[in-house]
């Protein structure tokens, strides 16, 4: 893993979906929606998606790159 941060939601989005991950159905609708949907996420969704960055070894929102 690098020392990187995403800046924003949707690059760490974009960055999951055009890599090489395999993902359900459900989790390729979240990454969808939160790339396109500027709105700030739930702690619920801030969560999931630092599941998903750390499964796939990527690095992780920045503070406050959730909004």
């Amino acid at each position: 893993m690098t020392n990187r941060h995403f800046s924003d939601q949707r690059q760490a989005a974009l960055a999951l979906l055009t890599g090489q991950y395999r993902f359900t159905r459900k989790a390729g609708q979240f990454l969808g929606q939160i790339a396109v949907d500027p709105s700030p996420m739930s702690e619920a969704q801030s969560e999931w998606l630092a599941k998903l960055l750390s499964r796939n070894d990527l690095p992780p929102l920045t503070e406050g790159g959730a909004q």
